[in-house]
């Protein structure tokens, strides 16, 4: 097999997304970034970050920003209950917390069953949208959790 051909069919294989919910949406990122889920704790909040920038929390030694993508995302409800959890990335060579409302599961998504995001106006970079896809009724935003977290915008990088 060729460079072209192995490129093709690393393309094409069915890939894992962690699912999960923010306010009414269900999306979906590459398993392959998240090290770990943990239940919310209060972290500690730094002075003048952004309001989604909820702070940071220790984490076996390492000082871990805690993004809450529900305010982020601009959910309508930010609710801090039993099902809140924050999904531990690791991106951009760092350890980065994304808070959610629940996490649904481990989907193996195919390649050809992701379609284009429409072109619109969105609070989210259009560019940080891999695509959608439906899965038995269910409407996935599958997203590029990297690129979404260390785009300028987000305020997490140099």
């Amino acid at each position: 097999m060729g460079a072209n051909e192995a490129f093709i069919a690393q393309n094409v294989r069915p890939r894992e997304y962690l699912t999960f919910r923010l306010g009414g949406e269900e999306y979906g990122i590459d398993i392959l970034r998240v090290q770990e889920i943990r239940s919310y704790e209060a972290p500690t909040r730094i002075a003048n970050a952004p309001d989604y920038i909820k702070g940071v929390v220790n984490l076996r030694g390492v000082i871990v920003p805690i993004v809450d993508l529900r305010i982020r995302f601009a959910t309508a409800q930010c609710e801090y209950n039993d099902f809140t959890v924050v999904v531990v990335l690791h991106v951009g060579g760092r350890v980065v917390g994304a808070v959610v409302d629940a996490v649904s599961d481990v989907l193996e998504i195919a390649a050809d069953a992701v379609r284009p995001a429409p072109e619109m106006s969105s609070v989210v970079d259009a560019g940080c949208i891999v695509g959608l896809a439906t899965i038995a009724e269910r409407m996935l935003i599958l997203l590029d959790i990297e690129k979404l977290m260390t785009d300028p915008a987000m305020g997490l990088t140099d």
